[in-house]
């Protein structure tokens, strides 16, 4: 990395920068969520691209001099329909510019104020805009399926919409589909989500099809963090299954920040006019430059080897956790992303997720099905394999990982303070995190990021 220009211009920033990328090459990022770009990507989301308003769609804009705008985002348009295998009555939008921003296109464009909508139980996997609530200190029942949310409106999706929740079974910790019929039957939903930030498992949207046809629901299905894995054809895909796919952009399939809305023409019209102008002005035209080039990596043959290896290192360290006495949620993975149960543990979620990244390895803390703590310190680990698969990492290197993981395990249940401030100090002090730090580091060099 260079960027004199910027060093010159703006040293504080610069030297933030710097620490930022430093970082990221030095330590193991093993957030499900993150990723690394690719330098082609960082090169179109930083380009002149920004400085351009296009307020409107193709052909159909608010302001002049769009004629290169139309081109870019009709290029993206067009190889996200070829990637993720359109059928001729679907189309696509990404002009959205978050995931949540556009499951929230989704319910302006279908649904009523006040309608019923169905997603997965927060705390065991899903995702805050598909309509969480909760009530302050109230203990959950966890055989009982249903989750009706509480007082504590959290989303915005909550505060407009009828929220119900589907659990995850108690014993298996994987849907219960005919449980999650039950519910549609008895609650009417007009829409059905699926999709969650910690589910490990494939979902069967043929299955999710039949109940909302059922109940005569629309069906959402949110894939933010498998997409890359869909497109690849590692996971299977809900489009032409759903009526609506929504994704982010910059997990699995590696491209910038970002998001796409892939949808049944007729629903489509409808959503295109809440993306515009019902919830956002211009789009952001270097964002879809960036995603643009993502689709077309995501095209490459290497991709599709890529998105294999991803699957492969996560099931690779979910058996090597096993071997190291961890209990995974589930079992195991089918996808990137993995959940340590720590419930029979002396730490938590927070303390290992804080202990970690002392010792170079950034993860972090999360929920799990049969969530007994509160969500500032949950019982659970969440980490995955994206971007240390972009690395190059393999299934050898998983078992460094896992060591490590248990190693830092062990250090941190020697310890006794129960106030955090206290914990955190003594992790940071460590010798012997730090000694795994030093290992990590030399792991990363080993595989350096292309910055």
């Amino acid at each position: 990395m260079t960027k004199q220009i910027l060093k010159s211009a703006d040293p504080e920033l610069y030297q933030i920068l710097r620490d930022e990328i430093d970082r990221q090459q030095n330590k193991l990022s093993m957030i499900p969520s993150e990723n690394f770009s690719s330098v082609a990507v960082r090169e179109a989301v930083g380009s002149v691209f920004m400085n351009k308003y296009s307020e409107g769609y193709p052909h159909k804009r608010y302001y002049e001099g769009n004629e290169n705008i139309d081109k870019l985002e009709l290029l993206a348009i067009e190889r996200a329909t070829k990637l993720f295998n359109l059928p001729s009555d679907w189309a696509v939008n990404v002009q959205t510019l978050s995931g949540s921003a556009a499951n929230l296109a989704v319910y302006l464009g279908l649904l009523e104020p006040g309608d019923t909508i169905m997603g997965m139980y927060l705390p065991d996997g899903g995702h805050l805009s598909h309509g969480w609530s909760y009530e302050p200190k109230s203990k959950q029942d966890h055989n009982i399926l249903k989750y009706v949310g509480g007082s504590r409106k959290v989303n915005i999706t909550s505060r407009f919409f009828n929220s119900i929740q589907y659990k995850t079974d108690p014993k298996t910790r994987l849907f219960d589909y005919d449980a999650v019929e039950k519910i549609a039957l008895e609650v009417k939903p007009k829409l059905i989500i699926t999709g969650g930030t910690a589910y490990p498992r494939e979902i069967d949207y043929k299955r999710m099809r039949e109940i909302a046809d059922k109940v005569g629901a629309y069906y959402l299905a949110d894939i933010a963090h498998e997409a890359g894995l869909v497109a690849a054809g590692v996971n299977k895909s809900p489009v032409g299954i759903a009526d609506v796919v929504t994704f982010t952009t910059h997990k699995t399939l590696r491209a910038t920040r970002g998001a796409i809305i892939l949808a049944k023409k007729e629903l489509m019209a409808k959503i295109d006019r809440a993306v515009f102008p019902g919830l956002q002005g211009g789009p952001h035209n270097h964002t879809i430059a960036g995603i643009a080039v993502g689709l077309y990596e995501a095209m490459q043959p290497e991709f599709k080897k890529y998105a294999k290896q991803i699957v492969i290192n996560a099931q690779a360290l979910s058996a090597e956790l096993i071997k190291e006495g961890f209990n995974i949620v589930s079992g195991g993975t089918d996808k990137h992303l993995l959940l340590i149960d720590l419930s029979e543990k002396s730490y938590k979620g927070k303390e290992l997720a804080r202990a970690l990244d002392y010792a170079g390895i950034v993860t972090n803390m999360n929920t799990m099905p049969q969530e007994t703590n509160p969500p500032a310190n949950p019982s659970a680990l969440r980490l995955g394999t994206p971007w240390i698969t972009t690395r190059g990492l393999k299934e050898k290197d998983m078992q460094k990982i896992a060591n490590w993981i248990s190693r830092v395990g062990s250090i941190i249940s020697t310890y006794e303070s129960s106030d955090f401030e206290d914990f955190d100090k003594q992790a940071k002090d460590d010798a012997k995190i730090k000694t795994v730090a030093v290992e990590v580091k030399e792991l990363c060099q080993r595989y350096p990021l292309a910055v």
